[in-house]
């Protein structure tokens, strides 16, 4: 259930018995990233690296991981390797990097006020983006 996948699983004929991959059900990549989930839930590391995790989603399943990265990611060291800003939103310390430099460090109401920023250009980009695909 904290990975978002209790109500896929348990809709397969055989439930969490199924088979999954190339000689039982084929799961999307959104359902494979939360598959993906689970299964650090289960090692519940102290530290966990993520990269790109909401990548080449549609809207429902970025929602649903991200429902679930808030549950995972909470109480442990994290590094999460992003592009969608919406991904990292939340985290204590933004790294922003251009060419393989560092331009700038903060929460994101720290970056957003820095009126010339690269993460605030980028945030209100990807909001333009967003309001356009809405129309």
């Amino acid at each position: 259930r904290t990975a978002e996948i209790h109500a896929m699983a348990t809709s397969f004929p055989d439930g969490f018995d199924s088979v999954i991959g190339s000689q039982g059900i084929k799961l999307s990549v959104g359902e494979k990233q939360r598959v993906s989930i689970a299964r650090a839930i289960l090692k519940d590391p102290l530290i966990l690296i993520m990269d790109e995790a909401t990548s080449a989603l549609d809207s429902y399943s970025e929602a649903l991981i991200q429902k679930a990265l808030g549950r995972v990611l909470r109480n442990r060291t994290s590094f999460v390797v992003a592009h969608r800003l919406s991904t990292i939103h939340n985290a204590d310390m933004i790294v922003v990097m251009q060419d393989g430099r560092v331009v700038a460090t903060g929460t994101h109401a720290e970056l957003m006020r820095d009126q010339a920023g690269l993460y605030r250009r980028l945030y209100e980009e990807m909001l333009g983006q967003v309001k356009g695909e809405q129309r």
